[in-house]
C-alpha cells in the first residue's frame, strides 16, 4: 500500500537474496501471439499484409481496438518519485516495481501492461509525454508519483486523452479500503452514515480514501497530516488540503491523533506515521483499525487487536490484507472490455461493492475482504465496472457476452 513517510533503502543488496535472484533479467517479456513459420506467415504479419490492417484502421479508426494490442494493453507509468516503501528513487530503480505491476496485471486480470519510467518531474512535461504515448495503449495506470503532483498529472492527462487514466496509489487503495470498511461495518453492526472515521495521511492515498468514504455516505471524516487534524481554521493549507478542510471534520476537531481518535469508530492509516496505542484504546467500543502502511503499520496489529474489534493491514503477514491487487486488474479489465473513456466514481464504487459482496456468508472479524489469490475477484470487479461504465455513458462498446 501507499506510505508517505518511508525508510531509506538498504545501502547494499545481498547477492544471495532470493528476491535479487528472481529479478535477474527482469520479470516480464514480450511474446508473439501469432506464428512465424515461413514466408507466408511473414507476408501476412508484416509486409505486405500489415498494410491491409493499417489501411483498415485508416478507413475506420475504431478498428485499432480490433486489429492491434490496444484493446488489452495499458501503460504503467511512473516518474519514480514515490516508490513503494522507498520514496524518491528515480526512474531506474522504479523499473523493477513497474515490471512487478505489469506482472500482476497479466496474472490477475489477463491485461497486458508495459512499464514506462520517465525521467522528468514537471507536471506538464509528464502529461505531454504520456499523452503522446497514449495512442499505443487502451489505458494509463499512473504509479508511484509523489503527492501533490500526482493529482494534477491525473487530472490534466485525463483531459488530454480519451482512454482511462487511473492513479492506482489513490484509487486502487480507496477501492480496496472501501470494500473492507463496508464489511467491517457489517461485522460491528454499524451504519455507514453514523460513523466517524479518522484518516491518518493526507497524501495521494489519504485524499482518495477520504473522497471514496464521502461518496459511500460516511457520516464524518477527520483527516490528519503531520501537523495534526485538518480543519478550516488551520492556516497555510495547500489546494487539496483546503478542499479537505471544507468537506471534512464536521466538529472542527483540532490537535493530534490522540485528539482526533477519541471516541472515533474507525482509523484508516495510510501515512507511514505512528499512532500511539493509547490513542487506539480511546476509540469507541468495538472500533475498526486499518493500519495500512508498509513495511511498518501505523500501529502493530497485535496492539490494535487488544482494543479494536476488526483490524486490517497492508501486509500478507496478518489477516485482512487490504491490497491494491484486489482492485486494479479487474478495474482495467472491465474498462477495456467496454472501451471506457475514463474511470468514473460510479465504476470505482461498483468495484468496491463487488469486492465486499464476494465475502458473503464467510464474513467474520478476521475475514472482511477476499484474498489476493481468490480467482473470483478480478472477474467480479470487471463485470461490475463494465456495467457501471455503460450506465455512466462512458463505454464505447457493448457489455461482453
Amino acid at each position: 500500500m501507499v506510505a508517505e513517510v518511508v525508510p531509506s533503502p538498504p545501502a547494499t543488496a545481498d547477492p544471495e537474496d532470493p528476491a535479487i535472484t528472481l529479478h535477474r533479467a527482469g520479470k516480464i517479456e514480450m511474446r508473439s501471439t501469432v506464428g512465424l513459420r515461413g514466408p507466408e506467415d511473414l507476408s501476412l504479419a508484416y509486409t505486405p499484409g500489415v498494410a491491409r490492417a493499417a489501411a483498415a484502421i485508416t478507413d475506420d479508426p475504431q478498428r485499432v481496438h480490433e486489429l492491434t494490442w490496444r484493446s488489452n494493453t495499458v501503460a504503467v507509468v511512473t516518474d519514480g518519485s514515490a516508490v513503494l516503501g522507498l520514496g524518491d528513487v528515480g526512474p531506474d530503480a522504479a523499473l523493477p516495481v513497474m515490471e512487478g505491476k505489469a506482472l500482476l496485471f497479466k496474472n490477475f486480470g489477463a491485461v497486458d501492461a508495459v512499464p514506462i519510467c520517465l525521467d522528468c518531474r514537471d507536471v506538464d512535461d509528464l502529461v505531454d509525454t504520456i499523452a503522446r504515448l497514449a495512442p499505443s495503449f487502451g489505458g494509463i495506470n499512473l504509479e508511484d508519483i509523489a503527492s501533490p503532483r500526482c493529482f494534477d498529472v491525473e487530472r490534466k492527462l485525463q483531459e488530454r486523452v480519451s482512454i482511462p487514466v487511473f492513479h492506482d496509489d489513490q484509487h486502487g487503495t480507496a477501492v480496496a479500503t472501501a470494500a473492507a470498511l463496508t464489511n467491517a461495518l457489517r461485522v460491528t453492526d454499524r451504519k455507514v452514515g453514523d460513523v466517524r472515521v479518522v484518516v491518518s495521511g493526507a497524501g495521494a492515498a489519504g485524499v482518495a480514501v477520504t473522497r471514496m468514504l464521502q461518496s459511500m455516505g460516511v457520516g464524518d471524516v477527520v483527516v490528519l497530516d503531520r501537523q495534526g487534524a485538518i480543519h478550516r481554521k488551520r492556516g497555510k493549507l495547500s489546494g487539496v488540503k483546503r478542499e479537505l478542510a471544507d468537506s471534512t471534520n464536521r466538529d472542527r476537531i483540532t490537535g493530534d491523533a490522540a485528539e482526533a481518535l477519541r471516541g472515533a469508530d474507525v482509523l484508516i492509516g495510510v501515512s507511514g506515521g505512528t499512532i500511539p496505542p493509547a490513542a487506539v484504546e480511546a476509540m469507541a467500543p468495538n472500533s475498526i483499525v486499518f493500519a495500512l502502511a508498509n513495511p511498518e503499520p501505523e500501529v502493530h496489529p497485535e496492539v490494535a487487536g487488544r482494543h479494536a474489534a476488526v483490524v486490517a493491514t497492508g501486509s500478507s503477514d496478518f489477516p485482512n490484507q487490504i491490497n491494491n491487487v484486489l482492485a486494479f486488474p479487474g478495474i482495467f479489465r472491465g474498462a477495456l472490455d467496454v472501451r471506457a473513456g475514463r474511470v468514473t466514481d460510479r465504476m470505482k464504487l461498483a468495484a468496491s461493492t463487488a469486492l465486499a459482496d464476494l465475502v458473503g456468508d464467510d464474513l467474520r472479524p478476521d475475514h472482511i475482504i477476499p484474498g489476493a489469490f481468490d480467482d473470483r475477484v478480478a472477474p467480479a470487479v470487471a463485470d461490475a465496472v463494465a456495467e457501471a461504465a455503460v450506465t455512466d455513458g462512458v463505454a464505447r462498446a457493448a457489455l461482453p457476452e
